[in-house]
């Protein structure tokens, strides 16, 4: 969202759980197209919280697999903003080759632009 659309709109990425490393083949498929993951950490919704961020300041959550979804319907039902499912594929565990990994995550990433520039349009920033 930040590489496509730039900082103008606050944008943050959690999940069910939190405590996980970034799996090295996201941070592979995203750095090809100019996206830095290695320093990012995974964070809950819990975690969220906890670090400040208040949900109902929020206007839009973007739920990318079913658990997030329920978890981020859970946690907003008393807010009024937006959960939106993206069906995303799951590429962890779908190929055994290198190579073939690399395509399924790519296949994602692809997924996950195309729901962007579908809801947003096209990218105003790609540097």
């Amino acid at each position: 969202m930040k590489k496509f659309y730039g900082t103008d709109t606050y944008v943050q990425s959690a999940g069910v759980k939190g405590e996980m490393d970034i799996d090295g083949f996201s941070v592979t498929v995203c750095r090809e197209i100019g996206v830095e993951l290695e320093r990012h950490r995974t964070r809950s919704f819990d975690e969220m919280e906890q670090w400040g961020d208040d949900l109902s300041s929020f206007d839009l959550v973007v739920a990318l697999s079913p658990a997030s979804q329920r978890r981020a319907l859970e946690l907003t039902r008393v807010f009024h903003l937006d959960v939106l499912y993206w069906p995303i594929m799951d590429p962890t565990g779908l190929a055994e080759t290198r190579e073939a990994k690399l395509a399924s995550y790519r296949q994602t990433r692809d997924q996950i632009i195309s729901h962007l520039t579908e809801r947003w349009g096209m990218p105003v920033q790609t540097d």
